[in-house]
């Protein structure tokens, strides 16, 4: 009698664990289906975010050392906004702009990075009041100088880098 009920046990719950085996798998197919498609959305994410971020940064590295540039040098009497000379000039002006305001200087030179450093933490800084962005500027000024010029291109790069991620929000 036991030989019996165990085997009617194993008779009766076969169909479940097979209903349950084969609800299991769609649920997979269908999570993996889902998973597929995130991926998917993902990278396509991923690259449409780095076509904006590669064709931003180059532009925001030139507004940052033109901002600074024109703010010791008073090229031109005007203060442009960042956000001005990021979304609304044009990629040539904006250069031809910094070119005339670096001078001799040459926008690989120790003098435009010091800039780009500058115009960059400004910008990141504009949020804070005015003195606390000035004491913070002048935390800036001093660690400019205290780094090598490589230190200072990796630090200019990650500023720009961060820059451009906000723009993109």
């Amino acid at each position: 009698m036991k030989i019996s009920f165990i085997a009617l046990f194993f008779l009766l719950l076969t169909p479940v664990l097979f209903t349950n085996a084969l609800l299991a798998q769609e649920l997979l197919a269908e999570a993996n289906t889902d998973k597929e498609s995130t991926q998917k959305y993902n990278a396509w994410l991923k690259q449409r975010f780095s076509e904006q971020h590669q064709k931003l940064i180059p532009v925001i590295a030139v507004a940052d050392m033109f901002y600074a540039c024109n703010i010791e040098r008073k090229i031109y009497p005007v203060t442009y906004s960042f956000t001005d000379l990021i979304l609304i000039m044009d990629k040539k002006r904006l250069a031809e702009k910094l070119a005339l305001c670096l001078g001799d200087d040459a926008v690989q030179s120790e003098v435009a990075i010091n800039f780009g450093l500058l115009g960059c933490f400004h910008q990141q800084l504009v949020h804070l009041s005015t003195v606390e962005r000035q004491q913070k500027m002048r935390l800036v000024k001093s660690a400019i100088h205290a780094l090598s010029k490589n230190e200072r291109k990796k630090s200019f790069t990650q500023c720009v880098t961060e820059q451009a991620i906000n723009y993109l929000q």
